[in-house]
């Protein structure tokens, strides 16, 4: 068992600056195992904060990239051909529910609806997992909880989720921190200035006013933290900003201008 989970765990702490009382509401939801739901714009610290609440629960954490080629075997389990022959090989929710980590399916909207139903024996009292290619019923170990993560300002109609798997989740709503808190995050993460994280943040919410009127999202915080590598790396700030904010999110040349425009009023 130490063998197969122990790769997952997190040694070291993830930096991550509280915004609210969502740390002390997560380990309420946890010490229950209800299955929880982030739902925030792209980049604003939802993976980092479960990464952050793995660690200090000490809990292993499976993350899972979710895409619209991933199947239900992508997530349970299947046959692997090899030299010996036919083999079982769990996928990494069934590793999680056996185990007892911490699965984290991060933007599972992207996956097909009949790969997330799968999830829906795991969400209510059963906790159990069906593993119907090897006739066999997981039960989920006590410390095993699920959580997904989903960014719904972005999504279409056609991907959003089943109102009966959102209802089997408890959710927590993520947002682009508070200025002064993005600004000591910046900054703390990339190792520049004050001063120069604040003019990041600030073209970062010039940016984001503009979502909906020429921009399909606003710059996150991890593009700001992108930015603020290159200047601490010796990059000229106004090519950083190019590099990391403006060429990223959008290809209309008057929006770039825009946006360019914003980075001059800053860096000069």
């Amino acid at each position: 068992m130490s063998d197969v989970i122990n790769k997952y765990r997190i040694e070291k702490e993830p930096y991550y600056r509280t915004v609210s009382d969502e740390v002390v509401i997560y380990e309420a939801a946890y010490s229950e195992r209800m299955p929880m739901m982030f739902k925030g714009p792209t980049g604003c610290g939802k993976t980092r904060f479960i990464e952050y609440m793995a660690w200090k629960l000490q809990k292993p954490l499976i993350t899972v990239a979710c895409n619209e080629d991933m199947t239900a075997s992508d997530l349970v389990g299947r046959f692997l051909l090899d030299a010996n022959g036919t083999r079982w090989q769990d996928g990494p929710l069934a590793i999680a529910a056996r185990f007892g980590a911490i699965c984290y399916l991060d933007e599972v909207v992207e996956a097909r609806q009949d790969t997330t139903v799968v999830i829906h024996p795991l969400t209510d009292n059963r906790r159990v997992l069906p593993m119907e290619k090897t006739n066999e019923l997981v039960h989920a170990h006590p410390d095993f909880q699920l959580v997904i993560s989903y960014n719904p300002g972005y999504q279409s109609v056609m991907k959003d989720l089943k109102q009966s798997t959102k209802q089997r989740f408890g959710a927590l709503d993520f947002n682009y921190p508070q200025e002064a808190i993005e600004v000591e995050i910046v900054s703390h993460e990339t190792g520049v200035s004050t001063d120069i994280a604040q003019k990041l943040v600030s073209i970062g919410k010039m940016a984001r006013n503009l979502k909906g009127h020429g921009l399909d999202e606003g710059i996150s915080t991890r593009m700001l933290i992108y930015a603020g590598n290159l200047i601490a790396k010796n990059v000229a700030p106004k090519n950083a900003c190019r590099v990391a904010l403006v060429s990223p999110i959008t290809d209309d040349l008057d929006m770039r201008d825009a946006l360019d425009a914003a980075v001059t009023t800053f860096f000069g």
